[in-house]
C-alpha cells in the first residue's frame, strides 16, 4: 500500500524505505504540492493495540504537539486510516549522531556543538514540561548542515504524569544512559535524569566510548549508582569539572540546566539562542490522539475489546531484573513454602495464557474477573476457613510472545491457597510454562532472546 510511487492521502507521493522496527517502519515521502521531503513514520494499528502500545504512540503525539524547536525533529501531521496511523515529521537526512561516533571520538570543538545544541533542545522540552527519558546518540539526528536534532518521544514523560510526590514512576530509557535514580525504581525528576544522559551523551562523544560499561547488566548498575568512572587522559581540566557535577548520583546536588549554560566550557563558542516561534493554534488534521485511533472503531473486531481488557504491563530490563529469581531477597525473610505469590515464564501470547487460567478457574469452580493490565482475578464461591479465597494473576509482557505471570493470594487462607496452586494450578500449567522463578530450569542454559528471536535482545547486549 505504501509501495514507492503510491501517494498517500493525495497528498504524498511515498519514496523509499528509511528504516524499521518491530511495529512501525519509515519512508521518505514528497509533499505534492511544495515539493517538500519529508518522513513518514507508519505505525501498524493492529500490532500496537495486540502489545497495548496505544498509551505509548498517543503520547508522542502529544509531545511531539507541544515541541517546536529548531535541534528538535518536527512532526508535521498526523493522518490515519482502519489499519495504519502516519506521523509526517521533518525529514532529516544527515544519519544518526551514532554513526559519527562510532567511528571514533570527536573532536572538542564539535563535540560541544552538537552538546550546546542537545541542551538548548532538552531545556526547551523541559520548559514546555515534557522529559524525553530515553536520550542517547541513536536518539540524536544530524540534518544536512550537521545541526543536531532530538527526534524519538515514544518513551517521553508529561508533567501530568507525575504523581502527587512530583516524581516520575516508570523505569524506561536505556540502560548506559539511564540515571541512578531511575534503576532504584523510587522514583524521579525526570528533568534530572535527562540531565545526566546529556552527560554520559558528551562524555562518549569526546571519549568515543561509554563511561558505564560492563557485561554484566548487574555490575553495570552498581557502577552506575556509584558513578564509577575514569577520565581519559585527553579530557581537559573543564570537562572533566562539568562533566563529574553532571554525572552526579546524587540527583539532589546534580548541577541544573541553567548552570550547565552558565559554565564556561559550554559558553565557549557558542552561537545565539535561536528564535522559537510560538506553536501554531492551527493543528493538523487528525491530531487528536482518541480522534486517530477511533477511525477504526468502525472496523473492530469482537475480539478487540478482550485484547483491551486484558492487555499486559510491558517490562523492561530494570523490571526483569527486580523479578529474576537470582535477585529475588524475600527467602531472606520468609519461608519458601509460605510465600503468597509465585512467578512463572511463559513462550505464549497473552490471550494463551489467559484462556489457560480461566479453563483451570472454570474446572475448580472459580469465578473469573478481568481488570485492566492484564490482570485476573480467581475467586472461589465458598466461604472458606478465612472467607472466600482469591487468586490474583497479572501478566507482564517482555515481549509480545513472551511472558512473566504472578500469581498470589489476594483473600482466603493461605494453607487452602497453597494447596489449590501445588495440587490443581501447576499440574494445569505444566504445558504453556517454560519456567518457574526459582527453580533450576532451561532459562540457565537458553537466554530470553532465543525465545523471540528479533522482538529482545540478551539482557547482556543492552549494554
Amino acid at each position: 500500500m505504501e509501495n514507492k510511487g503510491h501517494v498517500l492521502m493525495q497528498k504524498y507521493e511515498m519514496g523509499r524505505l528509511l528504516g524499521q522496527g518491530t511495529f512501525a517502519r519509515v519512508h521518505h515521502a514528497r509533499h505534492l504540492q511544495t515539493g517538500m521531503s519529508v518522513a513518514i513514520k507508519i505505525i501498524d494499528k493492529e500490532k500496537v493495540l495486540k502489545v497495548g502500545m496505544i498509551d505509548q504512540i498517543k503520547r508522542e503525539i502529544s509531545v511531539m504537539r507541544l515541541i517546536r524547536h529548531p535541534n528538535v525533529v518536527e512532526l508535521y501531521e498526523v493522518m490515519a486510516t482502519k489499519t495504519k496511523i502516519y506521523f509526517v515529521m521533518e525529514y532529516v537526512k544527515g544519519g544518526e549522531l551514532f554513526n559519527k561516533v562510532a567511528k571514533g571520538k570527536l573532536k572538542e570543538d564539535a563535540a560541544r556543538k552538537y552538546f550546546q545544541q542537545l541542551i538548548s533542545a532538552v531545556d526547551y522540552c523541559h520548559s514546555r514540561g515534557v522529559c524525553h527519558r530515553d536520550l542517547k546518540p541513536e536518539n540524536l539526528l544530524l540534518d544536512e548542515n550537521g545541526n543536531l536534532k532530538v527526534s524519538d518521544f515514544g518513551l517521553s514523560a508529561l508533567a501530568e504524569s507525575k504523581r502527587q510526590d512530583g516524581l516520575l514512576h516508570t523505569t524506561c530509557g536505556t540502560p548506559a544512559y539511564v540515571a541512578p535514580e531511575v534503576i532504584n525504581r523510587k522514583g524521579y525528576d525526570g528533568a534530572k535524569a535527562d540531565i545526566w544522559s546529556c552527560g554520559v551523551i558528551l562524555f562518549v562523544l569526546l571519549a568515543g566510548y561509554l563511561p558505564f560499561h560492563d557485561s554484566n547488566l548487574m555490575e553495570l548498575y552498581r557502577k552506575i549508582g556509584k558513578a564509577e568512572f575514569k577520565f581519559p587522559n585527553w579530557f581537559a581540566p573543564e570537562v572533566r569539572k562539568l562533566l563529574s557535577k553532571i554525572l552526579d548520583p546524587n540527583p539532589s546536588t546534580r548541577i541544573s540546566m541553567a548552570r550547565i549554560m552558565e559554565n564556561s566550557w559550554f559558553r565557549k563558542g557558542l552561537e545565539p539562542r535561536p528564535l522559537i516561534s510560538e506553536i501554531d493554534t492551527t493543528e493538523p488534521a487528525l491530531v487528536d490522539c482518541d480522534a486517530v485511533f477511533n477511525v477504526n472503531e468502525s472496523s473492530c473486531t469482537g475480539s478487540e475489546p478482550k485484547q483491551d481488557l486484558a492487555k499486559p504491563c510491558n517490562l523492561n530490563a530494570f523490571d526483569i531484573i527486580s523479578y529474576s529469581s537470582g535477585f529475588d531477597l524475600s527467602g531472606l525473610f520468609e519461608e519458601k513454602e509460605k510465600k503468597k505469590e509465585v512467578r512463572f515464564t511463559a513462550n505464549k501470547p497473552a490471550a494463551i495464557i489467559i484462556s489457560k487460567l480461566e479453563d483451570i478457574a472454570k474446572r475448580l469452580r472459580l469465578k473469573t474477573k478481568k481488570k485492566d493490565g492484564g490482570l485476573l482475578k480467581l475467586e472461589g464461591s465458598k466461604e472458606g476457613r478465612k472467607g472466600v479465597l482469591g487468586i490474583e494473576a497479572e501478566i507482564f509482557e517482555i515481549t509480545p510472545c513472551f511472558h512473566l505471570v504472578e500469581m498470589k493470594k489476594c483473600s482466603g487462607d493461605t494453607l487452602e491457597y497453597q494447596r489449590v496452586l501445588k495440587e490443581e494450578m501447576r499440574p494445569a500449567l505444566k504445558d504453556i510454562v517454560w519456567s518457574w522463578q526459582g527453580e533450576q530450569q532451561q532459562m540457565q542454559q537458553e537466554e530470553p532472546s532465543q525465545v523471540c528471536a528479533g522482538q529482545v535482545v540478551s539482557l547482556q547486549d543492552t549494554t
